[in-house]
């Protein structure tokens, strides 16, 4: 039973650290350097304005049109120095005309379908300008947004810069808006921490810069085209780093299905990159960086949804050997362990019958997220299996 209890400590540990432990140390970290470190604070320069192209990758999205370029050209920045480019490859709901007569505005069209990826790569060879700003066709931005992202730029070691997603937040949201709201908020607060001590481990897709010069081509069947990217950026040298006033505002996916769905994605895209970014876990070349990387997003994307399937049998053993009714500390772990994932079933079957609590919203996302992971490890693996046997099916 030694063996055992070593075991589900380690897993326990890894489990907090990773949700809670890291953004204490953290924030331990970044207080103690404001406390013996004086004058470290880069200065901006808010006077900074180069010319800079609005980058928006789009597939039949006719519906967002209008509102994406109203709310483009109401941004604060000046109009003669913002170029906008549209990449519409496939559309054909009439996208590509909808945009004709926009001020600065350009769109490349190609009837054929190459995804997101292919668009982004042929697109950024119409880019001139210094620095890429890449959008959403379904995110609104706010006001001073791409102005607030320009001014880190004028921070030569800067490479690339995140800007926040919101989500809409309603007292009617369903589970997933709630959950997934609260989180970014939690993920915003580390983000800044992140910046604060080096740099952001990765960039959100719905609003990110980087200087055109750094930008690589992407391999085409890569599912987090974001990440990939901004990560990319960091080993070359430069930081990524955020500001949460330059934000894109998104809606809450529709449904928890619709969640599920979009977040399984994300999982086979977060193994997927960790397999392609695999030097960045040499600490001794990349140091802070990889700290940073392996404590913030690794160890989600891989031991930990692990840890929390194997610390189910491993606690009630340790629990039913201690009795379970007797109360010791692994029998009250088992019995809260137990109520956790309740709470979460419970949230799910209320989320059914459109019932809302929000108590239930954290345990209910947390394990939305987690089980996303483990299906999104099936789905990269499935996902490499084709295309090893594409290569294979080549070479023959």
């Amino acid at each position: 039973m030694i063996g055992l209890k070593i075991i589900f400590w380690f897993l326990l540990f890894v489990i907090v650290y990773t949700y809670v432990g890291y953004g204490v140390l953290l924030y331990i970290i970044i207080k103690i350097r404001r406390a013996f470190i004086i004058g470290n604070k880069i200065e901006i320069d808010s006077s900074y304005e180069p010319e800079v192209t609005l980058f928006i990758a789009a597939y039949n999205e006719k519906d967002y049109v209008e509102a994406k370029m109203e709310n483009t050209l109401a941004l604060d920045y000046p109009k003669e120095k913002l170029k906008i480019i549209w990449i519409t490859d496939g559309s054909d709901d009439g996208t590509p005309n909808l945009l004709k007569g926009y001020p600065n505005t350009t769109v490349h069209h190609l009837d054929a379908r190459n995804g997101k990826i292919g668009a982004m790569n042929r697109g950024m060879e119409f880019v001139k300008t210094p620095i890429v700003i890449f959008s959403d066709a379904n995110t609104n931005l706010g006001k001073e947004s791409i102005r607030r992202i320009v001014n880190l730029f004028s921070i030569p070691k800067v490479g690339c810069v995140s800007g926040e997603k919101r989500i809409i937040d309603k007292e009617s949201d369903v589970a997933s808006g709630a959950g997934e709201g609260i989180y970014w908020k939690y993920e915003s607060t580390l983000k800044k921490w992140d910046a604060e001590l080096y740099s952001v481990v990765g960039a959100a897709g719905e609003l990110f810069a980087i200087r055109t010069e750094l930008y690589r081509h992407v391999e085409k069947d890569t599912l987090l085209d974001d990440f990939m990217i901004s990560l990319r950026v960091a080993q070359d040298g430069y930081t990524i780093q955020y500001d949460p006033e330059a934000y894109a505002i998104e809606s809450a996916s529709a449904n928890v299905k619709e969640e599920l769905k979009r977040k399984i994605r994300i999982s086979a895209g977060g193994i997927q990159s960790v397999v392609r970014l695999r030097s960045l876990l040499n600490i001794f070349k990349y140091g802070t960086l990889s700290f940073q990387y392996i404590s913030h997003r690794v160890l989600r994307w891989t031991l930990t949804p692990l840890s929390l399937v194997l610390l189910i049998p491993i606690l009630f053993v340790l629990a039913f050997n201690e009795g379970l009714l007797d109360f010791g500390i692994y029998s009250i772990l088992f019995w809260l362990q137990m109520l956790f994932y309740a709470a979460a079933l419970l949230g799910w079957f209320l989320e059914n019958k459109s019932i809302k609590i929000k108590l239930l919203f954290v345990p209910y996302y947390f394990f939305i997220m987690n089980l996303s992971v483990v299906l999104g490890f099936f789905r990269y693996m499935k996902n490499s299996q084709s295309v090893n046997w594409e290569r294979s099916k080549r070479a023959s």
